[in-house]
């Protein structure tokens, strides 16, 4: 798939851990219902390889799926077997190298400017910021685009509806979200609830001017 086109189209990744496969299993379908076109099942969730692997099937060969927290060779290859369109790792790991040589666009984890050019030299697709939060939030990222104006960068970690509206505001490519978008719904928790948070990120990210 084309992970940087999908980024910069839909400019919402939602992120989806879960101690309950059944029910994160129904968190994506939901959320793609909601119109949230880009998930990543965290392998850090139970059982989320058999949850990649289910939704695949339920949404067929196009979805925009995609494993999170890749840090190993074997995580990538185990990913992609399971149904992963594309990977997300939260550093400059070895599942970079490996994704991109098994053909899957890879969103590569970063925080300081070294991990960006390690990363970019990898060769990864686009640039996971994070923690994004804990960094220093959207003046980071403004402070990051300087040295590196031309990458997509993705914040991660702490992106409520505001602060994705902030983020996108001031560049960001598009922005990844899990539990204020996801809540409990991946460990059993309500689905109406789901659908709210789903619906009202997805309205932020569709009026937000680009900059």
């Amino acid at each position: 798939m084309d992970l940087l086109a999908a980024l910069r189209a839909h400019r919402l990744l939602a992120i989806v851990r879960g101690s309950d496969p059944d029910a994160a299993l129904t968190t994506v379908l939901t959320l793609v219902e909601e119109g949230v076109s880009l998930v990543e099942v965290s392998l850090s969730g139970r059982d989320a390889l058999d949850v990649i692997a289910r939704a695949r099937a339920a949404l067929g060969p196009d979805a925009a799926l995609g494993a999170g927290t890749v840090l190993t060779s074997d995580e990538a290859r185990a990913a992609q077997k399971a149904g992963a369109a594309f990977l997300v790792t939260p550093a400059v790991s070895d599942g970079i190298a490996t994704g991109l040589e098994l053909g899957l666009p890879v969103l590569a984890g970063v925080m300081t400017p070294t991990d960006v050019l390690q990363a970019q030299r990898l060769g990864a697709t686009a640039f996971k910021l994070f923690p994004a939060g804990s960094a220093g939030g959207p003046g980071y990222l403004r402070d990051l685009r300087g040295p590196f104006p031309g990458l997509p960068f993705v914040p991660v970690g702490g992106v409520d509806a505001q602060a994705a509206a902030d983020y996108l505001g001031s560049g960001a490519t598009a922005v990844g979200v899990g539990s204020p978008l996801v809540g409990d719904a991946a460990s059993g928790g309500s689905l109406t609830a789901l659908r709210q948070r789903a619906r009202a990120f997805v309205d932020v990210v569709r009026t937000e001017v680009r900059p």
